[in-house]
């Protein structure tokens, strides 16, 4: 018989312990719950108990054991021969949801141990000494439990921002999925995660935000994407758009880079190999000048000299280095000065193609790149965001239900109320 400190193993009022047992080096704890039989749902009548069975749950482990908690349930029967409803079965949610695997206790453990320390659920489920699957499950059932519950999770928002991160490769060719983050970037916190690249999706969830949510969002950060900035001007038209600098600088030192790679295909009919020129200057060449000491610049300008005969490489260079002398200008009025005068001598047709299509860029994307000079706001925290996306990927080697992929996400870069986990329980 178990003695009364036995109770602590418990720990509910209303549940009394049965036995308790070490089995296999594990201990094995069987419970029952010891209030008075309710009254039939559909007609109220008190019903009467029919039988019991046991139902093993996966417990919290007692130190170093494992342990297993069964329930012994009543099944219960109306006694109203009239009544529609014949037999149920009780529900006592601080024991187990209905269809868990896991105590309340262990799935409100195995939630915060994924969600919020991005652990795999192979390592928490081996810490159970159980499978992969019921722990997977309660992580998915409490975490939504979780998320549903925290209504002030998404408050009001100043400056929204987008971004892509990849899914997972489905379907029989493999083909790479995407989602769109959608991100309070002044807060740094995911907002949450829908599927596709722009489209529909995010559109749909902004509007389906309070018209005031809407309304207070002053600052629409994005990279250089159309289809997010058509989100943002089907939603929210009186947002302010801003490119981001780190990907308008990105795109020119891209543009260097395929100069590089056309002039070397063009002066030696092969691609880059160790000891020629411009190959060896493809490092120096996206650095920025001030960078540069002495010894670099000379190394630089002597690569150039013998591999880039035209210029062209030296100009794309010079190209680059002059959109990054954009963001050194704090004055937007001066800032818009620069890039107009940019986009007139990029049009020019003596620069090199690559050039070229930089200024047909920068004359798209005019107004969004000068908007950063008023704002300052940026698509850093999105980016932010996305890393702790491909951490929560890389503990769980990969997803394929989108449902476990944003559920797992937002528990780890969501920033939910934690303390709300005691209170709620999955459906």
């Amino acid at each position: 018989m178990p003695c009364p400190c036995c109770a602590l193993f418990v720990g509910l009022p209303d549940v009394r312990l049965l036995e308790l047992d070490e089995v296999d080096g594990g201990l094995v704890m069987a419970i029952e719950t010891t209030r008075e039989v309710v009254g039939c749902p559909s007609c109220g009548t008190r019903a009467r108990v029919k039988d019991r069975h046991r139902v093993e749950l996966v417990d919290l482990p007692f130190g170093d054991k494992p342990m297993r908690t069964i329930w012994v349930k009543r099944r219960l029967a109306c006694v109203d021969a009239d009544c529609e409803v014949t037999t149920w079965t009780e529900r006592d949610d601080r024991i187990a949801p209905p269809r868990s695997s896991l105590t309340s206790r262990a799935g409100r453990w195995v939630t915060f141990q994924v969600g919020a320390h991005a652990r795999s659920v192979a390592e928490v489920a081996a810490d159970l000494c159980c499978s992969w699957h019921p722990v997977n499950d309660a992580v998915i059932a409490w975490g939504e439990a979780l998320l549903e519950a925290d209504t002030e999770r998404v408050g009001t928002v100043t400056s929204l921002g987008l971004d892509e991160v990849a899914f997972a490769k489905l379907g029989e060719r493999r083909r790479l999925h995407f989602a769109t983050s959608i991100v309070d970037t002044g807060a740094g916190q995911l907002l949450d995660l829908v599927p596709g690249r722009g489209g529909a999706a995010p559109k749909r969830w902004i509007n389906e935000r309070p018209k005031q949510w809407r309304d207070a969002v002053r600052w629409a950060t994005l990279d250089l994407s159309g289809a997010f900035r058509s989100v943002f001007q089907a939603t929210l038209p009186e947002a302010t758009m801003v490119a981001d600098p780190f990907h308008v600088v990105r795109l020119a030192n891209s543009k260097v880079d395929e100069c590089r790679r056309r002039v070397q295909n063009e002066t030696l009919g092969h691609r880059g190999r160790r000891a020629d020129p411009l190959y060896r200057s493809r490092r120096l060449l996206t650095m920025a000048a001030e960078r540069l000491d002495d010894d670099g610049t000379t190394k630089l300008q002597g690569l150039l000299k013998a591999g880039d005969p035209r210029g062209e490489v030296a100009e794309t260079w010079t190209a680059k280095e002059a959109i990054r002398e954009l963001y050194a200008h704090a004055d937007e009025e001066t800032a818009g000065a620069w890039i107009d005068e940019l986009i007139r001598d990029m049009a020019d047709p003596i620069w090199p193609v690559e050039v070229r299509s930089l200024g047909r860029t920068l004359r798209n994307w005019r107004d969004e790149i000068i908007a950063w000079h008023r704002s300052h706001a940026s698509n850093g925290p999105t980016e932010a965001a996305n890393n702790l996306i491909k951490r929560v990927k890389r503990a769980a080697f990969g997803f394929r239900s989108f449902k476990s992929f944003r559920i797992r996400a937002l528990l780890y870069a969501g920033k939910p109320n934690w303390s709300l986990l005691e209170n709620v329980t999955p459906r």
